[in-house]
Order: structure tokens, then C-alpha cells, then sequence
């Protein structure tokens, strides 16, 4: 296949790159603790939970959007000789394709969510006389002739939607009692008493009814979405709905990039200073105390004020605003990792205080044992329950932490959607008449789901790796 034959050409940014890197990592991870007993009975005692796999399929959701938002392409320009194809400046992703209208079909400016007409009056020309009134949304309701249609198609889109995702949570119940009832060697009616008393072993009416809740709000948003703004549209008439979903790749590649900025200089310096004392703890010490006595705001303002000179500097080597608006967000991530490390590090400094005089560790050193297999066998599987639940615990913190930059200026490229340009965008207007609110609380509404379904499962994991919390029960 020649390359004229082609109709995209795929982009693949840094941050993506880095994306499907850690996917690879936990994929493998995933592996590896299937094969060992003792490492797959803690995450077994947290999918036993019923909040935390309630929070984990919120979470699934959030990280599939995500990993479609990363599969990026350019188009290539319709009017390009087939011996010389030349493809848009613009990089679109795969979730773009498949939101379709969301994307493409734009307004003037504000309109209200499942609005017909426009948010402002304007002069328009009706029966031959200039009037004042709210015209008419060019994609928003465009299907209806009457305005007296508008509520019953709002019921009817509601009402289908719902019946369609109660439709599609039957079909997944019956296949997957169907597969658990083959996998146990059992009757399908036994297996549903099981299911329905809560003797499955895992928390099975948990999953089911989140699951059916998301199927139906799913269709309701999908059969709404597909003749209205849902969440209505912004200063440039964009839909908010798909403003709001773009943004979960920004939040999803704040919260895990930066943390693996954090966790290599939390660990090893935390336990370095924990475990040798001495003058290695007193340099560590004094490198994360001048550290937090810097304002984290100013380290980051700066650093990316220099990260912005740098690609103005070298146009050539980012051709485009994606790469551009790329370049700024993993800039972003690496400073806030260098910056939030410290409170992990103290943590593990303490913990590995009081390992070292442990009877099995004194024991090591005096048979010469070296101080990297000490820490490697000893120390870092005794801290590692620490490290999974701050993992798991700043995630939620790190996406707060970008809305608030965004707010103030200096969190990802203005270009790029996030919360926090949301929220940033919105601010301005909540002091208009009337408000344009609905901006601000879609971000909301995302920011919120995604921090409680972290803080959530963070909750789940927490129970079961943390041995102290076992010896109380």
C-alpha cells in the first residue's frame, strides 16, 4: 500500500508515549502478581470490598476515555495530490472520532444545557422587522419544528435511554451469570441466589447495579447528546459535555505521570535517610527542608515560564499547538513531581527508622550482608504498603492541585483542555446576568466523580495493605 493511500498519519506525543509506557508496566505488574499467592491476596481482599470495585469500574470508565483520548492522528487535507499527501495541523484522537457531533457541531456562543436557543438576545430579523429576541441554536434542538415539542422529546430521549441501558445491564447480567455459573459448576439459579444474598466471595450486586447505573446514564447522555448540548456550550459555542470529557486525559496524565516523578526520589532518598543516618540523613534532610520552605507556586511559575521561552525558541521542533500544549503538560508533570515528593519521603524515612533496629535486620548486617540487598529484601517490602496507598492518595490531590495552577495561570497550556481552564474560563462569567453556570459545574461534576472514585478505592486499598489496620480488627 502505497503511502498516498493513507488518510491519516499517526502522532505520537510525549506524553502518550509515556501513557501506553506505564499501561505496559501495570499490565505486567498485573501478571506478575497473578503468579504469586502472596502478592494476590491483598488486592483479592480489595476487589471483596464493595466500595472499592464500585469506585474501580468509575475509575475504568474514566481511564478507557482516557486511553482513546491518547491515540492520536492528523487528517489528511482533501485537496493533497495522492503522490504528495499533506495532512492537517490539527491532531485529533480517537475518542474525537467517535464523539462525532460533540466535536464538529458548534454554536455561536452560550447556550444553556438542552437549551433551543441561544443564552443572549440578539437583534434578528423576523417578518420583515428588526426584534430582540433569543434566536434559535443552529444544532441544539434543530430537529424540532414546535416549541411545545420540546418537553416530550426530552421524556422520550430519557425514557428510551434508560430502557436501552436497562436493556444492555440484562444482557451483561445474563452472559455473566451464564460464565460464573459454567466457571463454578453450578446451575444459573443457584448461582442467582448466591449472587442475590452475597455468598459469590466478591461483591457481585455491587458491580452489577454500579454498572447498571453507568449503562443507563450512559444512554440517557447519549440519546440527549444526540439532538442536544447537554451540558450546553461555552463562549465560543463549543458543547461543555465534550469539553468536560477531553479533560479527563489532562487529569488522568496529571495524577499518574507526576507520581512516577515522585515515587523514585520519595523512596530512594526516604529510605537512604531513614536507613544510613548519619550525615546521608542529615543532606537529605536539608535538601527537602529548602525545598518546602520555597512556595511550590513560585518553582512552578518559574519553571514553566522557562519551559514557554524554550518552545518559543525552537518552533521547528513542535510543529504543532498540540505538540506545544504537550510539551507545557509533561513540563508540568516533572515539576510538580520534583516539588510533592518530600512528604512521601519523610514518611518512609521514619518507617525506615525503625525497621533498621529491627531484630532480623541487625541480624543481616552482622552476617555481612550488603546495605542494598538489606533494603531491597527487608526495608522497601516492609515500606511498600506506604507506597501503594500515597500512590493511590495523591492521585486525587495532584488533580485538584492542576485545576488550582490552571486557576491561577500556571498549570497546562491555555490551548489544552482541562478542569482547570474550565473552571478558569468560567470564573469571569459568574458575575454576568444572567449567570453562565453550567461550565463551572460540569468541571465540577467531572473533578468531583473522579477524586471520590480515587479517594474511594485509595480507601480500599488502604484497609488491605496496611498491616496495622489489620491487627486492630
Amino acid at each position: 500500500m502505497s503511502l498516498g493511500t493513507f488518510h491519516f498519519v499517526p502522532v505520537l506525543l510525549w506524553t502518550d508515549a509515556l501513557i501506553f509506557m506505564l499501561l505496559t508496566v501495570a499490565l505486567a505488574t498485573v501478571w506478575w502478581i497473578r503468579r504469586h499467592a502472596h502478592l494476590r491476596a491483598p488486592w483479592a481482599a480489595v476487589a471483596r470490598r464493595p466500595m472499592a470495585m464500585g469506585a474501580a469500574l468509575v475509575l475504568a470508565v474514566f481511564v478507557i476515555i482516557g486511553l482513546l483520548d491518547s491515540l492520536h492522528y492528523r487528517e489528511r487535507l482533501d485537496a493533497s495530490p495522492p503522490d504528495r499527501p499533506q495532512y492537517s495541523v490539527e491532531v485529533l484522537s480517537v475518542f474525537d472520532a467517535l464523539a462525532g457531533r460533540l466535536r464538529t457541531q458548534q454554536e455561536k456562543t452560550y447556550s444553556a444545557p438542552l437549551a433551543m436557543h441561544l443564552y443572549a438576545k440578539e437583534f434578528t430579523e423576523r417578518d420583515g422587522a428588526t426584534v430582540r429576541d433569543y434566536p434559535r441554536l443552529e444544532y441544539g434542538g434543530a430537529h424540532l419544528k414546535q416549541a411545545d415539542e420540546y418537553v416530550p422529546d426530552i421524556v422520550r430521549r430519557v425514557l428510551v435511554g434508560l430502557l436501552q441501558g436497562l436493556a444492555s445491564s440484562l444482557l451483561l447480567f445474563g452472559l455473566l451469570a451464564a460464565w460464573q455459573a459454567r466457571h463454578r459448576q453450578m446451575r444459573v439459579g443457584s448461582w442467582l441466589s448466591a449472587w442475590e444474598t452475597g455468598h459469590l466471595g466478591w461483591p457481585g450486586r455491587t458491580v452489577v447495579i454500579v454498572l447498571a447505573l453507568m449503562l443507563m446514564l450512559g444512554a440517557v447522555i447519549a440519546r440527549l447528546a444526540a439532538g442536544y448540548h447537554v451540558f450546553g456550550t461555552d463562549k465560543v459555542g463549543q458543547d461543555v459535555l465534550y469539553i468536560s470529557l477531553k479533560s479527563i486525559r489532562t487529569g488522568l496524565v496529571i495524577g499518574t505521570l507526576t507520581t512516577l516523578v515522585t515515587l523514585p526520589l520519595a523512596i530512594v532518598l526516604g529510605i537512604a535517610a531513614g536507613y544510613f543516618r548519619g550525615w546521608v540523613d542529615d543532606v537529605i534532610q536539608y535538601v527537602y527542608t529548602v525545598l518546602n520552605s520555597i512556595p511550590g507556586v513560585l518553582l512552578i511559575a518559574a519553571a514553566v515560564l522557562i519551559v514557554q521561552v524554550a518552545i518559543e525558541a525552537h518552533p521547528d521542533l513542535f510543529d504543532t499547538s498540540a505538540a506545544r500544549a504537550d510539551v507545557r503538560l509533561l513540563a508540568l508533570c516533572i515539576i510538580m513531581g520534583v516539588t510533592s515528593w518530600t512528604s512521601l519521603a519523610r514518611l518512609l524515612r521514619g518507617e525506615s527508622l525503625k525497621l533498621r533496629t529491627l531484630d532480623y535486620v541487625e541480624a543481616a548486617r552482622a552476617f555481612g550482608v550488603s546495605h542494598a540487598r538489606i533494603i531491597s529484601r527487608h526495608i522497601f517490602p516492609n515500606v511498600f504498603h506506604l507506597v501503594l496507598i500515597a500512590i493511590v492518595l495523591d492521585f486525587s490531590g495532584l488533580v485538584l492541585a492542576e485545576a488550582v495552577l490552571s486557576y491561577v495561570g500556571v498549570g497546562v497550556d491555555p490551548a489544552m483542555y482541562s478542569w482547570g481552564n474550565m473552571i478558569n474560563g468560567a470564573r469571569l462569567e459568574l458575575a454576568r446576568e444572567p449567570v453562565v453556570w453550567w461550565q463551572l459545574g460540569a468541571a465540577f461534576a467531572f473533578m468531583f466523580t473522579l477524586v471520590l472514585a480515587a479517594n474511594l478505592f485509595a480507601d480500599g486499598v488502604r484497609d488491605a495493605f496496611d498491616p496495622r489496620l489489620e491487627e486492630r480488627q
